[in-house]
């Protein structure tokens, strides 16, 4: 609600083929680090509900804190369960981010879970979302058109499959988690290895031939690396975690100061 009284509807994500969006990952539950991660500029955030121990009521905080900087905020639940995806996007959540989704089937599950009846199988619930049944009407309206369901391709089952998953209707995103898709082959976390370059490399032919936006979380948030993956042509970036953030800053400039320290 705004200091008027009228329903402040969540930012909507638009994710678009040859985009070049980027956003990052909260993971820390504070509403300071929360703040100062919204005001640095970026086009959309995460709440990071998987690798974290951030619970329901500390997300919707989150939730609150992004939605009122403008950002459309997603929130990355901890599996592809239909009551979790109904609880945070009726914390007022933008969209989804589900990990782990290794078929079509799957797919269908979480685009189902996002939408209300016909289209899918949300429950209706009067919360944060809805004005607290203040404007369910206005939200149902928004949400059928804008509801963002991004599923995550981290495990070579769902390489192998991702024709399959693509052509779901109803997704609006996939976003390659390199760590886990690189530990599904046996390589954790070696991103040069050939076997990980050649499952990259399948998945962008795939999707670069597909009408579904792509895009990569560059964790270390290198602007080398981003600047390469969007011109590989992935669509969107997450662009680093707050916590990396927070410790390569501490390290850098301490770094800085004792290199300056000796050299006098």
């Amino acid at each position: 609600m705004t200091k008027k009284g009228k329903y402040l509807m969540p930012a909507a994500l638009h994710l678009k083929k040859n985009g070049r969006l980027v956003g990052s990952w909260l993971t820390i539950a504070n509403a300071a680090v929360v703040e100062i991660m919204a005001a640095c500029g970026f086009d959309w955030m995460v709440v990071d509900m998987e690798h974290s121990p951030i619970g329901i009521a500390q997300a919707e905080e989150m939730i609150r804190i992004v939605h009122l900087y403008g950002l459309p905020v997603l929130v990355r639940v901890g599996e592809n369960s239909p009551n979790l995806i109904k609880r945070v996007l009726d914390c007022g959540a933008s969209g989804v981010v589900v990990p782990m989704v290794n078929s079509s089937a799957e797919a269908r599950k979480a685009v189902a879970a996002a939408r209300y009846p016909v289209g899918g199988f949300r429950g209706v619930g009067l919360a944060r979302a809805q004005a607290y049944g203040k404007a369910f009407s206005e939200y149902h309206a928004w949400a059928r058109a804008n509801v963002s369901v991004v599923i995550q391709v981290e495990h070579i089952d769902a390489v192998n499959d991702l024709e399959q998953i693509v052509a779901v209707e109803g997704l609006s995103g996939v976003i390659i988690g390199p760590y886990d898709l690189s530990a599904s082959m046996g390589h954790p976390g070696k991103f040069d290895h050939p076997d990980v370059r050649e499952a990259f490399r399948r998945i962008a032919a795939v999707m670069k031939g597909s009408r579904i936006p792509f895009g990569f979380h560059v964790v270390d948030p290198d602007p080398g690396i981003a600047s390469r993956k969007f011109a590989e042509g992935y669509s969107f970036l997450a662009f680093g975690v707050d916590f990396v953030y927070l410790g390569k800053s501490c390290e850098e400039k301490l770094a800085q100061l004792r290199s300056k320290v000796q050299a006098r």
